[in-house]
């Protein structure tokens, strides 16, 4: 084999499309074993791996189409599906020996063409597509059962009207109950793209195909369990037994070898424990679920990349998972720095009160390397352990302490923007650093650094002595300095004023910074509030010093950052793209369906008060009804179950009550009820370009796709939030 491909390699060359034609025509002459069409049809096929344009041989590559030979087949095949769809007028001329090799004895023929054809979405081959897919669903041959299985996909997005009309969902349905695991993962993975489409049906399952599904995995290959296991995502739970019931079986993929594997299991578990109150199997599944995340650390850096930005969500929902493997995110010297800034975060969020001894010798560690991005993380994680765990913060301050005395700039600034928040966390504790900041302020050039230190003048102008003076140096270049300082010191300057208002040089600061807040700058926040200060300062003082030196409400940095209903939703999509974005794939994949849990008396309370809905498109007002012979499950109020006919309503005619997307359940099957024919409602599809105007833009929320949810600056305290700062919120998420 490597022989033959060592020769193939000579077929790369660039040539000419006469060349091509001449030597198609002149082998139809004397090529009895189809030797000279094979060398020529692996040239064109070259050229097309190299990007020339063959589509000009259409003609002469179709007539090759009849040559029994499977190579030849599969290259012409290859050819078509480059070229089929930019040649709708050509395309009649091999739709016949499509139809002939559908009904070939050879299966990988027949498969072959049923594929080709799926894959060429024009109407004249869409149409004689659906009946040989109907016939190749039911095939003996699994093989092309599972290739129908897939094209029945292709022909939703070409056609959904007609694959809901041919009755093509319901021969899904069935095929999920196939003997093959092959061909139940491909019709799993089929109906999943079908019931992913923003206009699609929905798509769901009972416990007993969930089940079925289940039973299949062991003999599906991998990506055929990953498709499986992503289905059960579609089952909600209608009790706690059944839910923990389906977490004990799910919980052996866990030792898979395949990464995507693992984490498509972890995804399933954290969906499902949702549904469980049994605190001692939620709590023996965290515990299951740590070694397999550790292992993935040991892959390449872009796997140990995509882990760890799934670690980080899951740690926030469930901090148990690896509490005690804080070690294992300490930073390799040959870690690259996208890995080294994943890791330094997750081991911030797992830190507590056992264990911040050994990450802030790590953090000190990390605040001496070379590289300026990670120095600068590390030096503000210092200061946020100081304020999320409180044990920790008298041996931050003297860390932050040691590293202003470095003198390094970036290091001095980094400092300084941590030690005001920690001013704002433990008020009056570490006042006493002030002088220290004080020395470096000419260290200062970066608007951020310069902000806080001037906020901190301002908090404490009555315990600096000569703060009139550094705000007064500091004002010399007010005009020129970024809003951001300019806000701070303005607001420095009245909080002076307020604390020493009998200094005629603090009247003459405050004077002159709001005559240019209100008359020079052009900035409408900054002028808004010069006003207000200024009104207020003339209208009464006294209660302007009550309201600009309020006390200030406490902050922290939580380790539950994310709003609890977001991060449900995002763990939905674990091992996803949009698990690295920290994103839901609706904001940034045009058209995605959006997911969420879903109530069932089975969620437990905390979950079901922090449920997202999710909107479905506004439809129109007609309904597809489409009769199918799979089981189903009896339902209370269901009337139109019984009716066997494919009825398409229309807006003229349309049906007075509109099934909402909740009473939709594709795949609701029973024991009891299996052999039974049912009716599958399936909303109505939206034409994106007929759709209502005015929809508003998918790719918006994408500015900030790259984990700008995590905000550095903390947040004020919140009485009912999760977590509550001091390392306690471990049981606290279980539920």
């Amino acid at each position: 084999m490597s022989t033959q491909q060592g020769q193939d390699a000579k077929f790369f060359t660039r040539g000419k499309i006469e060349e091509f034609r001449a030597e198609l025509a002149a082998a139809e002459a004397k090529d009895k074993k189809f030797q000279k069409r094979k060398t020529v049809l692996k040239k064109i096929v070259a050229n097309i791996t190299m990007g020339n344009d063959m589509s000009p041989l259409f003609p002469d590559v179709a007539q090759s189409i009849g040559c029994p030979l499977l190579e030849i087949k599969k290259m012409v095949y290859l050819y078509m599906l480059s070229y089929g769809r930019s040649k709708p007028d050509q395309i009649h001329l091999v739709i016949p020996s499509f139809l002939q090799d559908c009904n070939d004895r050879n299966p990988l023929i027949r498969a072959l063409a049923i594929r080709t054809m799926s894959y060429i979405p024009i109407p004249t081959v869409t149409e004689a597509l659906s009946d040989q897919l109907r016939h190749c669903l039911k095939d003996r041959d699994p093989y092309v059962r599972k290739t129908a299985a897939i094209c029945v996909a292709k022909l939703y997005a070409a056609d959904p009207r007609r694959a809901e009309r041919g009755g093509f969902v319901e021969m899904l349905r069935d095929l999920m109950l196939d003997t093959n695991a092959t061909v139940v993962a491909n019709a799993v993975a089929s109906l999943s793209e079908i019931g992913d489409r923003h206009d699609g049906v929905i798509f769901r399952l009972n416990l007993t195909i969930a089940n079925k599904l289940l039973t299949a995995l062991g003999e599906s290959s991998e990506w055929g369990q990953i498709y499986i296991l992503d289905s059960l995502l579609r089952y909600v739970p209608e009790t706690h037994a059944d839910a923990e019931m389906m977490g004990e079986r799910v919980i052996v993929q866990l030792q898979h070898a395949n990464s995507a594997v693992v984490l498509t299991a972890i995804k399933v578990l954290l969906y499902l424990m949702n549904y469980m109150d049994n605190r001692r199997l939620i709590e023996h599944i965290c515990r299951k679920m740590g070694p397999p995340l550790v292992a993935l650390l040991s892959s390449g850096p872009e796997v140990q990349y995509v882990a760890l930005r799934n670690i980080l969500l899951i740690i926030q929902r469930r901090p148990t998972v690896l509490k005690n493997d804080v070690k294992v995110f300490f930073c390799k010297y040959n870690d690259p720095i996208y890995v080294k800034l994943a890791k330094l975060e997750i081991m911030y969020r797992l830190a507590r009160d056992e264990n911040f001894r050994e990450v802030l010798a790590e953090l000190e560690e990390y605040s001496t390397e070379v590289d300026l991005d990670f120095v600068r993380k590390s030096v503000r994680s210092i200061g946020r352990l100081a304020i999320k765990v409180e044990a920790a913060a008298d041996s931050c301050i003297k860390s932050l302490l040691s590293l202003i005395d470095t003198k390094v700039t970036y290091v001095v600034q980094e400092a300084v923007i941590v030690t005001r928040d920690i001013f704002r966390r433990y008020p009056g504790r570490y006042e006493g650093i002030i002088p220290t900041l004080c020395e470096h302020m000419d260290a200062l050039d970066e608007p951020e650094a310069r902000a806080a230190m001037v906020w901190i003048l301002g908090q404490f102008a009555d315990k600096i002595e000569n703060a009139d003076e550094l705000l007064d140096d500091l004002t010399y270049t007010f005009l020129d300095e970024p809003t951001e300082v300019q806000l701070a010191l303005l607001t420095a300057t009245v909080k002076l004023f307020i604390y020493k208002s009998q200094s005629n040089t603090t009247k003459a600061l405050v004077h002159k910074v709001l005559k240019w807040a209100t008359e020079e700058v052009d900035n409408p926040d900054l002028r808004d509030r010069g006003f207000m200060y200024w009104r207020m300062l003339a209208i009464n003082p006294s209660v302007a010093g009550e309201i600009v030196l309020s006390e200030k409400p406490a902050i922290t940095t939580d380790s539950d950052r994310m709003d609890r209903g977001a991060l449900d939703q995002l763990l939905l999509h674990t091992g996803t793209l949009g698990s690295i974005y920290h994103k839901n794939p609706e904001t940034f994949i045009r058209n995605a369906a959006g997911r969420a849990l879903t109530d069932s008396p089975a969620l437990n309370a905390n979950s079901r008060a922090t449920i997202v809905p999710l909107a479905r498109p506004h439809l129109p007002p007609a309904a597809v009804k489409v009769s199918g012979p799979g089981p189903n499950e009896p339902s209370s109020g269901s009337t139109q179950a019984q009716n066997n006919e494919v009825t398409v309503g229309s807006p003229a005619a349309a049906p007075t009550e509109q099934p909402s997307a909740g009473d939709v359940d594709l795949l609701d099957m029973d024991d009891s009820t299996v052999g039974k024919s049912h009716a599958v409602q399936e909303e109505a599809t939206v034409d994106p370009v007929d759709g209502p105007t005015g929809a508003p833009d998918p790719y918006a929320g994408l500015g900030g796709a790259f984990g700008g949810y995590l905000a550095d600056q903390p947040q004020p305290m919140a009485g009912n939030r999760v977590g509550n700062g001091n390392g306690n919120d471990l049981g606290d998420l279980v539920f």
